[in-house]
């Protein structure tokens, strides 16, 4: 073989390599039960809304006794191990011999919501044992809103395995991510009175450049149309005064000041023992 045959094939293999590479580190999603375009607009809507949280991972152990001693590992509409490549997306990790536990995969995804919460569920988890008849294990994940909150208060709630058909393992969490959008429409007082308030403004700044900068006024004089404002202040004063006094303007005062008139003429007999005998 020569050196560029050589040369070519080593290129290709590495391209296969890296090729190889990109695929395996690219994590995959949720993937809805049924076919592509059976999905709804809501379930598309629903996993779209769920992406903030793809990126966390959550924990929650479970101690009964020294029978059961469980790690449950969730994420959102990711593989819990990518490396593994069995589309868990909820798995049960036993502490005491390490055995694991797939619950639900995200390959076999049913998502839908109400108001303020959104229901999660992963279907075609490992099969029971004895219960349930054997059938594959189902995980529910209710995320309830809380604003504020990314996510937070993962745990297990219970889980029914006593029935022949449909068990599963109930979980929830919080996060703003189900909270319903906040209404941001003003009322139709709260724009009247921005309106009212910007046209205020508008007046008083207009006014004032237009006083200083063209008719050339100083002090107060540069408040538009001061002299109106100053007669509507007194008019104002003048309404106060009268609605505001309880009784007639010209109506006597209750009290009398100490005039001469009232002093009286002092007796000349006061000062007779004054005088010269």
């Amino acid at each position: 073989m020569s050196p560029l045959c050589h040369t070519s094939a080593l290129l290709l293999v590495f391209m296969a390599l890296a090729v190889a590479g990109a695929e395996q580190s690219e994590e995959r999603s949720c993937d809805v039960i049924g076919d592509e375009s059976s999905e709804s607009q809501m379930e598309r809507a629903l996993l779209k809304k769920l992406e903030p949280l793809s990126h966390m991972r959550f924990n929650v152990t479970v101690e009964k006794g020294k029978t059961e001693n469980y790690i449950y590992h969730f994420r959102v509409c990711r593989e819990v191990d990518s490396t593994s490549h069995d589309f868990g997306g909820l798995v049960q990790r036993d502490r005491q011999n390490g055995k694991t536990t797939v619950i639900g995969r995200i390959n076999e995804t049913q998502v839908f919501n109400g108001s303020d919460w959104i229901m999660l569920i992963y279907k075609g988890g490992d099969s029971y044992g004895r219960h349930c008849s054997g059938e594959k294990r189902r995980a529910v994940i209710m995320i309830s809103c809380k604003r504020g909150v990314t996510a937070s208060s993962f745990s297990i709630i219970s889980e029914e395995r006593e029935k022949e058909q449909e068990c599963f393992y109930l979980f929830e969490m919080d996060s703003s991510v189900a909270c319903p959008a906040e209404n941001s429409h003003l009322s139709v007082g709260s724009i009247l009175l921005i309106t009212f308030v910007s046209l205020i403004a508008v007046y008083i700044i207009g006014g004032f450049l237009y006083q200083r900068l063209v008719v050339g006024a100083k002090g107060m004089e540069q408040i538009p149309h001061f002299a109106f404002w100053q007669d509507l202040g007194n008019l104002v004063a003048d309404g106060c005064d009268f609605v505001c006094r309880s009784k007639p303007r010209n109506a006597p005062a209750a009290y009398r000041g100490v005039g001469d008139d009232q002093l009286g003429e002092e007796s000349e007999e006061r000062d007779d023992h004054l005088l010269p005998m």
